[in-house]
């Protein structure tokens, strides 16, 4: 591009930035009236206001007079309310009665058992009713019709094919935003440049962006509403993978340690091991150290049902770190699960000279200056820790190796926030919660993955028996059986107590009514979140020594404690618990050389939990249970700012969207190899919403 060009080209950016950026109550038409509302829906500026999509659409491509309709096919009529009556049968039971009347006719809604539904209609209103209609002598009824109220000018408008459906908030009515939303596509859809090129376009068949704005807020038909929801769902997906693909571009760059793990390396680190490593964990420690053998960081996801022996993999590539003459930190999520790790790196290395300490919160405060003061001049080789390890005042002399445990339970920036001027360390990140495919292309895609497939020789078999409230106590019974028999056993609620607005049960609930009766001749102990680190350490070392023989708890023990004299766990409120996370619970119990056992209490259930619950007791397979639970429940808060950093999606949806995903992940990886900086003048306007939405979450820096 010739610097004429180019200088037009920043100017029409410029220009098309400052009116995206005009206030949205400046736009003509709209007006300061609504700017409390707006505001609240987080629209502030022109440009929220035109990328503001409806959440859903009301199909009238079938819309009628009521003199015109027909049995048996899902059909719309557009009416007023003429007549409002609820009757009672006696015993509890109400039928609401709506009639409506067009120029054709009249029709009667019914609902039944929903008394608060004739509150909901007033005289004269204007409605649209959707179900499908059936003849009832010489009147149309329509059964529980999905209603959808109009502002008076609405009544007769009738001619929309689909109408759009804003998400509201007080102050503003659907008719309002649906004004203002035609009023700002009216004047700015032609006003956003276009990012893509015209032969990506045409490569996937996406709408132009200025007919994608128009056909979104107001599509003709479904297929045109089809159309302009892929040409969205492709962008928001193709800008992730571009920044993803970009973040790994970059870790390429960066230099790292060269961590060769020798011969004789290796037969000193095998040597201290009593066990041999399974297929698996050879596997995942070859790919392992190719990556740390290299002058570029490492950055490896390791993956593994429950008890699959990630850690010794991990504390395998610590070795090889400390025998290079580097140090390695292993990050925790909690204090509980830090110093497990280091208990277990103590019991393999009581003969050897590597040193390690263990950081966190709770860590005393003479304590931890010490250890700050032996970290930074190398005199402790390995660190075990929480976030504490991150804080500012921690410096290592020379850290080569960064193991992050359960990566879900941090952000990316936290990843790099150990990183050098100098160098980068090498990343290895562990999960225990097997991720579905979809989900490792998106939040773990600058990551390499290796996977543990198979258990260690000696795992116990896990039995899982789903309890009806009648079987109950036939349940504790054999908890006591086997508590009797020496064993151990932990009880999981979802709350730490009874809540009036949440029906689950408490651990604190169970903890009194199983100390008092089924148990309460038992060491019973509790464990939950709002306890000191302090507390915890204290509850979790007398259950780990036997000195506890229950323990009821929250979910603070899903991840990595490891008690091998617990054989028995119970679960209460399990509706609550995704599949992946139930897997994780009953991880805990069978890890010694004891069968494992897990009662999930059923208690009210409905029919879709049921199924769940059902998929969960006859499937060990985790990997298994995590795509059974994405497509049950969808990926949750994947992108929620509180765990991971990353942006929620708008518009696409990472289940209903998988193959979307693949092509975008491909084009973006072809994008980043040609042009990694994505510096070319024609990937200006892509780049620049690269780094709009992920620059700052992913740590991208200047781009190019």
């Amino acid at each position: 591009m010739d610097p004429l060009a180019e200088s037009q080209a920043q100017t029409e950016s410029s220009t098309i930035r400052q009116i995206l950026a005009r206030p949205a109550v400046e736009i003509d038409g709209v007006g300061r009236r609504w700017e409390d509302a707006l505001t609240r829906l987080g629209i502030r500026t022109a440009g929220d206001l035109l990328f503001n999509f409806p959440r859903d659409y009301l199909d009238l491509s079938d819309e009628r007079l009521i003199a015109d309709l027909e049995e048996g096919e899902l059909q719309t009529i557009r009416g007023s309310v003429a007549e409002v009556g609820t009757t009672s049968s006696g015993f509890g039971k109400a039928r609401v009665s709506v009639l409506v009347q067009d120029a054709s006719g009249h029709l009667r809604a019914t609902w039944f058992n929903q008394p608060f539904m004739g509150k909901r209609f007033q005289k004269g209103q204007a409605v649209l009713f959707a179900a499908k209609p059936k003849r009832r002598g010489r009147m149309w009824e329509m059964s529980h019709p999905t209603v959808t109220w109009l502002a008076t000018e609405e009544a007769t408008s009738a001619g929309e094919k689909m109408l759009p459906v804003y998400g509201l908030t007080d102050g503003i009515s659907q008719y309002a935003m649906r004004k203002i939303a035609g009023t700002a596509v009216d004047q700015l859809a032609a006003v956003p440049a276009e990012v893509f090129a015209e032969d990506l376009l045409a490569k996937y068949d996406l709408l132009p962006l200025g007919a994608a704005l128009v056909a979104i807020h107001r599509p003709d038909d479904p297929q045109a509403l089809v159309r302009a929801r892929r040409r969205f769902i492709f962008q928001e997906l193709f800008v992730l993978q571009l920044a993803l693909a970009i973040r790994r571009s970059q870790q390429q760059s960066l230099q790292a340690p060269e961590l060769p793990a020798s011969a004789k390396i290796e037969a000193r680190i095998r040597r201290l091991l009593p066990f041999e490593l399974t297929t698996s964990q050879d596997a995942a420690l070859a790919e392992v150290a190719a990556d740390m053998a290299l002058s570029r960081p490492m950055n490896r996801l390791l993956q593994g049902d429950v008890g699959s022996g990630k850690t010794i993999v991990a504390l395998c590539a610590m070795l090889v770190t400390v025998a290079h003459g580097h140090q390695a930190a292993l990050m925790a999520p909690t204090e509980i699960l830090a110093r497990q790790h280091a208990d277990t790196l103590a019991g393999l290395l009581a003969a050897s000279r590597v040193r390690f300490a263990v950081l966190a919160g709770g860590t005393a405060k003479r304590e931890r200056e010490q250890l700050i003061d032996d970290i930074a001049s190398g005199q402790i080789d390995i660190v075990f820790g929480t976030h504490a390890i991150i804080q500012d005042d921690v410096r290592f002399k020379s850290l080569g190796l960064i193991v992050i445990d359960e990566q879900h339970k941090f952000g990316v920036r936290q990843r790099a926030a150990l990183r050098h001027e100098q160098h980068s360390p090498h990343y290895l990140v562990m999960t225990a919660t097997p991720i579905p495919r979809t989900v490792t292309m998106t939040l773990f895609g600058d990551l390499d993955v290796s996977t543990l497939q198979e258990l260690p020789t000696g795992r116990q078999p896990m039995n899982t028996y789903l309890v009806e409230p009648p079987r109950e106590a036939r349940w504790w019974a054999f908890v006591r059986d086997r508590l009797r028999e020496g064993r151990q056993a932990f009880v999981v609620a979802p709350l730490v107590d009874e809540s009036e607005t949440v029906a689950a049960p408490s651990v604190a609930a169970a903890f009194e009514a199983l100390t008092n009766g089924e148990l309460e001749m038992f060491r019973v102990a509790l464990l939950h979140g709002r306890m000191s680190a302090a507390e915890k350490q204290e509850v979790m070392t007398a259950f780990r020594e036997g000195e506890t023989q229950v323990l009821v708890s929250t979910t603070v023990v899903e991840v990595g404690v490891d008690v091998a004299n617990a054989s028995v766990m119970t679960i209460a409120g399990a509706e609550r618990f995704g599949l992946a996370q139930l897997h994780q619970l009953r991880g805990r119990v069978g890890r010694g050389s004891h069968a494992g056992f897990c009662g999930v209490l059923l208690g009210e259930i409905g029919e879709e939990g049921r199924q769940r619950l059902e998929a969960f007791a006859s499937s060990t397979d985790g990997f298994a249970l995590a795509e059974i639970d994405f497509d049950l429940r969808g990926p949750g808060d994947l992108f929620g700012t509180q765990q991971h950093g990353l942006p929620p999606l708008r518009i696409a949806n990472l289940r209903r969207d998988r193959e979307m995903l693949e092509e975008a992940r491909r084009e973006a990886q072809l994008l980043v190899a040609s042009d990694p900086g994505l510096c070319h003048p024609s990937h200006e306007k892509i780049r620049s919403q690269v780094l709009l939405r992920y620059g700052q979450a992913l740590d991208l820096g200047d781009v190019g």
